[in-house]
């Protein structure tokens, strides 16, 4: 990334930046493999922050929207043609020369082999475990963010069956499924403590989350990797659950920004698309939920009449992936 703090050309921070009055806008890059690896630069000896490690991108310019300023940035410092990104999350951050505000983009397809044109050193990294330091502080909740798969699973056990839904959660998890949420709303609690425990137990195998709707008190006695909130527990709560992951049902503009302001890992926005759960229900299509995610901090999952085949579309309004109950079992 191009020294944002200190360049002092026509497009430099003013005095009033520095202060932190105007955050400075900054396009970040998420460079991914097909295999989840992302691109890291070093920053260089000379700058700010050097020898830190960070996310390739740089400062937007007046007359730039974050894509343009993305495509320039990667072109001038890594030598390489960004052919397909995506919008995805925006981090504000003070660090003691400014406040930036970080536009994060997903980097899907690229031309040509990155290298340091400003000879930084460059690393692949994994969200499981990155091996250089120090990083940035404000990419901490974006490696967090990269370690969510792209695919979110509801258990439907009322319409599948108990049997039959666990030889397809199998399968699965052996196609790659890596996020389940139970939610068997029907289930008397004894029964639905059993169905979690055997749906935990077949993600284990395969090192798969599983969260539980609802239910914050059964997630922490079975040992979930945590719990889903109903849009209703979002709005009453005051503060995050103490478990390692939790995720929150959205419906609106006011829903998101309250799972922003409680600290949950992702949000799930729906209706999307029409589903057979709301029968009657138009969705809010992808141009809603595309001004609703937009400049939003969190992952946010498109729930609503997903298929697979969805995936890019969601990706290209801003989502973070998309969830699914009955699209999850065709298998």
């Amino acid at each position: 990334m191009r020294d944002v703090f200190a360049e002092r050309d026509q497009t430099s921070l003013t005095e009033e930046d520095l202060r932190g009055g105007n955050p400075l806008k900054v396009a970040a890059a998420v460079i991914l493999k097909p295999d989840g690896r992302f691109l890291l630069a070093q920053r260089p000896a000379g700058k700010p922050y050097a020898g830190y490690w960070e996310f390739p991108g740089g400062k937007v310019k007046a007359h730039e929207t974050s894509v343009q300023a993305l495509r320039r940035e990667l072109q001038e410092e890594l030598g390489i043609r960004a052919e397909q990104i995506h919008p995805w999350l925006t981090q504000v951050y003070r660090y003691p020369h400014a406040t930036v505000r970080l536009c994060f983009h997903r980097v899907m397809r690229w031309s040509g082999e990155p290298h340091g044109r400003e000879n930084q050193q460059l690393s692949w990294q994994s969200a499981e475990r990155v091996d250089v330091a120090p990083l940035l502080p404000a990419n901490g909740p974006v490696l967090r963010a990269l370690s969510l798969p792209p695919v979110y699973a509801i258990s439907n056990v009322a319409e599948l069956g108990r049997e039959n839904f666990m030889q397809r959660l199998e399968l699965a998890l052996q196609n790659g499924l890596r996020l389940i949420q139970v939610r068997e709303k029907y289930m008397p609690r004894s029964e639905l403590r059993d169905f979690a425990v055997a749906v935990i137990a077949a993600a284990r195998r395969y090192q798969a989350k599983v969260l539980v709707n609802g239910d914050i008190v059964l997630a922490r006695e079975l040992g979930a990797d945590g719990v889903h909130l109903t849009s209703q527990q979002l709005m009453v709560l005051e503060r995050r659950p103490q478990i390692e992951w939790c995720g929150a049902s959205c419906h609106d503009r006011e829903q998101l920004q309250r799972a922003e302001a409680l600290g949950v890992d992702f949000a799930v926005l729906a209706p999307v698309l029409p589903t057979l759960s709301h029968p009657g229900a138009p969705g809010m299509g992808w141009g809603a939920f595309a001004q609703l995610v937009e400049g939003y901090s969190l992952p946010v999952y498109a729930l609503g009449g997903m298929r697979e085949q969805h995936l890019s579309t969601a990706w290209a309004n801003g989502a973070h992936g998309i969830a699914m109950m009955r699209g999850a079992w065709l298998v």
